[in-house]
């Protein structure tokens, strides 16, 4: 019997019945040791959103029986959970250098402009009420303890940090709000310039930007991201179908990274390829390649 039939059965179970729990749904092994070890070491819980899509009745959400299409095989789930881990590494990874440099181009293009006020990230003039409304309590605060920050408030006097040392320490999330409430379109525009965009096209990649990056840092399932919010066509070259998955979120993050260096364009391009092209179950690549739509 299937011990996870009953809802009134819900427990907590050990990983013997977890594997049985598998095998019941149509699962097949060909280790079941290293099936423990990957269970303990990843949980059933996690297992589960890489073993979805091998569902009959995929990617139906409702009524659910978890049966799994004949000849799913454990080692195949796992290699697109391994897929997915090491995807999402990568994207951290370039992710850091597109996040440093949008933030330096920012805070230089910025301060010089209003050199004359090193906080105007905080000035009416300049930024919307609303964000530096919401700035003290929920950016700065968060910065007041870092060793940087604190060091400079014992030793100058002033409610923030300059811009070069404040700006340094927000995340992407504070740098978008950041610079989707500047007031000068001129500047603006000069730095979405920077990155081939209009100002419109810059936010809304810098917004999927933001979300592919907390995405991947909260450990959720990459190669079926769903954005709620569509990515701007052009002028990344985005396929129509692809602007709401992974395979748009990557575009712009190479579209980005090509006015950032070329040659790291080229070296995500080919881990990309790398990464695909070692997935060595075919039904574990065909659902990559159709849930992901990743073109390279």
């Amino acid at each position: 019997m299937n011990l996870l039939k009953n809802n009134q059965e819900k427990r907590a179970f050990s990983i013997d019945e977890q594997i049985q729990c598998l095998k019941d749904n149509g699962m097949v092994f060909d280790n079941e040791d290293k099936a423990r070890e990957v269970l303990l070491d990843i949980g059933y819980y996690r297992f589960g959103f890489y073993s979805f899509p091998f569902e009959i009745t995929f990617p139906a959400l409702d009524n659910r029986d978890h049966k799994l299409k004949p000849g799913t095989s454990f080692k195949s789930v796992f290699e697109i959970y391994e897929f997915d881990s090491k995807l999402r590494r990568i994207i951290l990874n370039v992710l850091d250098r597109i996040e440093v440099n949008i933030r330096t181009c920012i805070t230089y293009y910025g301060s010089l402009t209003y050199i004359k006020d090193p906080y105007w990230f905080v000035n009416s003039n300049y930024m919307e009420s609303s964000f530096i409304r919401s700035f003290e309590d929920k950016v700065y605060s968060n910065m007041r303890d870092h060793p940087v920050i604190k060091h400079h408030h014992q030793n100058h006097k002033g409610r923030y940090a300059p811009a070069w040392k404040t700006m340094e320490f927000m995340t992407l999330g504070n740098v978008v709000a950041l610079y989707t409430n500047m007031k000068d379109i001129t500047l603006k525009r000069k730095i979405s310039n920077l990155y081939g965009c209009s100002i419109g096209v810059f936010q809304n990649y810098l917004e999927t930007l933001r979300i592919l990056r907390n995405k991947c840092a909260h450990g959720e399932c990459i190669y079926r991201l769903s954005l709620a919010r569509g990515i701007k066509l052009k002028p990344a070259n985005i396929s129509p179908d692809c602007r709401h998955n992974i395979s748009g979120a990557l575009s712009v993050v190479r579209f980005i990274l090509g006015f950032i260096s070329i040659n790291r364009k080229k070296d995500l391009e080919d881990e990309l390829r790398s990464l695909i092209a070692n997935v060595k179950s075919p039904d574990a690549k065909r659902i990559i390649l159709d849930c992901s739509k990743i073109l390279l």
